[in-house]
């Protein structure tokens, strides 16, 4: 304390000089409108500026909760689509909205661990049997199909990713309805390939592919890509179509689990049919 005091005995004159420049500054400011205003607003962008380099901070922490809640949304926006319920009897009505059926359910989850550069790529999710996760449950995004997942623990599960070479994906074109099977030949991780379209279907570039709805695992009309290129190869009888993929599989962070509600008592139906 001593020190501090002999301190400002030595420089009374800086102090003392410093003061008055501030009660003149005050004063100034506080008499003249002009000066007032510009202080006002330059006090004003610079605490403007803190308070949006804070909150952008602040954002950047936050980013993962965010995150969270956004797939949690987006799977409560998933479920109320029509796509997610089954249509039963189109002449059958009541209050209670019997015309559908919920037929998906969805399960937001993380995207911990994931390849694109194999042959065989994989998916490994945050979320297991505990939290509802069961084999062949369908993976997608807002942009599109994913993968299916192959094995569950208590809290983690391992999909196949759609850049797989056991992956096959019943699809179609989205304008016309034509079915094929949309599989991943090994060469990008930007672009798959669509086979079995007859020759006679009028294609074009940039035409929509969607899931067919037929697996028993992705709701009907699930976004897989567009068309980029199509031919039909030498000693073929359907087009071989390149399809861009809408995905990006090299950035996975948030993904939904399709649950199919009706999928057991469906395979149990065409296993029956099957064997008589």
């Amino acid at each position: 304390m001593r020190n501090l005091f002999n301190f400002i005995a030595r420089h009374y004159f800086f102090f003392l000089f410093i003061f008055l420049q501030v009660v003149s500054f005050a004063l100034i400011i506080q008499n003249h409108f002009y000066q007032r205003s510009a202080f006002i607003n330059s006090a004003n962008y610079l605490t403007g500026n803190i308070f949006e380099t804070r909150s952008n901070i602040e954002l950047y922490f936050n980013l993962r909760t965010i995150n969270e809640e956004l797939a949690g949304n987006n799977a409560k926006l998933l479920e109320s689509i029509p796509g997610s319920y089954l249509k039963t009897d189109q002449q059958i009505f009541t209050f209670n909205d019997t015309l559908y059926q919920k037929q998906f359910s969805y399960i937001n989850a993380r995207v911990i661990n994931n390849s694109v550069r194999n042959r065989n790529n994989y998916i490994t999710l945050n979320k297991g049997r505990r939290h509802g996760i069961k084999p062949d449950m369908g993976i997608i995004t807002p942009q599109g199909v994913i993968g299916i997942v192959k094995e569950v623990s208590a809290n983690f599960s391992a999909a196949l990713s759609l850049l797989h070479s056991d992956m096959q994906v019943s699809a179609k074109i989205q304008k016309n309805d034509h079915l094929g099977t949309i599989l991943w030949e090994g060469y990008h991780h930007e672009n798959a390939t669509m086979l079995y379209i007859p020759p006679h279907v009028a294609l074009e570039k940039g035409d929509t592919i969607v899931t067919s709805g037929f697996s028993h695992i992705f709701p009907e009309g699930v976004f897989i890509g567009t068309i980029a290129d199509y031919e039909i190869r030498r000693g073929d009888n359907f087009f071989t179509i390149e399809v861009e993929l809408a995905a990006d599989f090299n950035q996975l962070n948030y993904v939904s689990v399709v649950t199919n509600l009706y999928q057991n008592e469906l395979i149990e139906l065409e296993t029956a049919a099957s064997q008589q």
